[in-house]
């Protein structure tokens, strides 16, 4: 991932919606949660993926030396999916090929993959693919646009690059051939449900043939959709581990997000974030109308380490707990209303308020005009009565509604609250008073 371009991680990228069909988007919004793995070379040694060697850490050949010990010889794909549809997500991305232009699976365009140089000697993208189709799980690809072992792509170190692109444009167009020959051969073997570019920054549309590139995806699968990193011709925003303070405008985004510090496996890294931490990120992704892809990384033998088993597991338990207030709801309560995550059916009939149990003896909703049929725990038999407080008979202006939440209800991360209305979500936004 783009470690050296923080800067970007603020842009939302601006989707060309007379290019995307948002019908065929509807899947993605209504999913909430996906899950990235990054896996590769990288995580034999537990070097920074690609940007180990770029950032001149480490040598390039020492870096690329991690490729022989690649074995991956307890990976079980089926295994996989199974613990990702457990997780509650909807779809998995997988870096097909990362910066450092090692391929998983067995790419004709050149030699550089796990199946020819590694001692896996197989290709280990295609049996994940199937089995997440067997889970009836979307299949993302990730795919790197930039290739910085590739002898005809200009870039290579940080200070260092192979060529002028304006003084050589045939080696360009070289790379450029190779680029689309592998986006091809992607699309042809496994017809990704969504292609989740990288590296798009490097160069502009017209040189990476962006155009093209989308092109040529649609025409192979239609309903595909794509990232917005592929230089103004991707379809949702995806921005990069900083969560947006308000809500996107965007009207489909993503945040990409690791469960520690890195996104490939480092054993030095055992910064993981909690359970409760992970709920929390999610829960506001939704309430803001985005989606959560949450990354795993294996180790290279092809098994996870078990702290990220025990999270991905403990938000799978909450998520299915929950699921009408999360599977296929909108975006709910505008900031102000509630102080909180919250979401939205899609006939605006029921509200879902979450609650932090720290939190959760009582809470408030401001100028909910609705009345409320029903007020009840998700994933509970529990009902509780609204109190509303500071309504005066003859003004327009509605009251607050507490809620006491009983504590042997509350959620061990997080307590849903529906709140059932006799009409569509009606709110005041006046500042009061007659």
């Amino acid at each position: 991932m783009r470690i050296l371009c923080l800067l970007f991680l603020f842009i939302w990228f601006k989707p060309n919606l007379a290019q995307t069909d948002s019908t065929k988007m509807q899947w993605f919004k209504d999913a909430k949660l996906g899950i990235f793995i990054h896996w590769g070379i990288y995580a034999v040694e537990g070097t920074t993926e690609s940007w180990a060697f770029y950032n001149k850490q480490v040598p390039y050949d020492a870096y690329m030396r991690q490729i022989k010990g690649f074995k991956a010889e307890n990976y079980q794909a089926t295994e996989w999916a199974k613990l990702i549809k457990e997780s509650g997500a909807k779809y998995c991305v997988i870096t097909a090929k990362h910066h450092d232009g090692v391929a998983l699976y067995d790419t004709k365009m050149n030699g550089l993959s796990i199946p020819k140089k590694s001692p896996a000697k197989r290709d280990v993208l295609s049996p994940f693919v199937q089995a997440l189709k067997n889970e009836q799980l979307k299949v993302g690809i990730y795919y790197s646009l930039i290739d910085w072992s590739h002898p005809d792509y200009p870039g290579f170190t940080k200070d260092s690059s192979r060529y002028n692109l304006l003084n050589e444009p045939l080696r360009w167009q070289k790379f450029t051939k190779f680029l689309h020959g592998q986006i091809q051969e992607l699309s042809t073997a496994y017809q990704p449900d969504l292609w989740w570019f990288d590296g798009d920054w490097d160069h502009s549309a017209q040189e990476w043939q962006a155009k093209e590139i989308r092109e040529r995806i649609l025409k192979a699968k239609p309903s595909a959709i794509i990232n917005g990193r592929l230089q103004g011709y991707g379809d949702y925003a995806t921005p990069e581990q900083n969560f947006p303070v308000s809500k996107p405008t965007e009207e489909a985004w993503e945040l990409c997000m690791t469960i520690n510090d890195n996104w490939g496996y480092r054993s030095i890294d055992t910064n993981y974030k909690t359970a409760y931490e992970l709920i929390s990120i999610f829960a506001d992704c939704i309430g803001y109308g985005g989606n959560l892809l949450l990354d795993l990384a294996p180790k290279s033998d092809g098994t996870f380490p078990d702290r990220q088993k025990y999270l991905i597991k403990e938000l799978g338990k909450w998520i299915h707990k929950h699921a009408e207030a999360i599977y296929g709801a909108t975006a709910g309560l505008p900031q102000g209303h509630f102080y909180g995550a919250s979401t939205l059916s899609k006939d605006s009939m029921n509200l879902y308020l979450f609650v932090n149990s720290s939190n959760a003896n009582s809470i408030y909703v401001k100028g909910l005009k609705n009345k409320i049929l029903k007020a009840e725990i998700v994933g509970t038999a529990e009902a509780i009565k609204p109190k509303i407080v500071g309504k005066i008979y003859w003004s327009s202006v509605p009251g607050l509604v507490f809620l006491d939440i009983p504590p042997d209800a509350q959620d061990d991360y997080i307590t849903v609250v529906k709140l059932s209305l006799e009409k569509p979500l009606q709110l005041y936004n006046g500042k009061g008073g007659l």
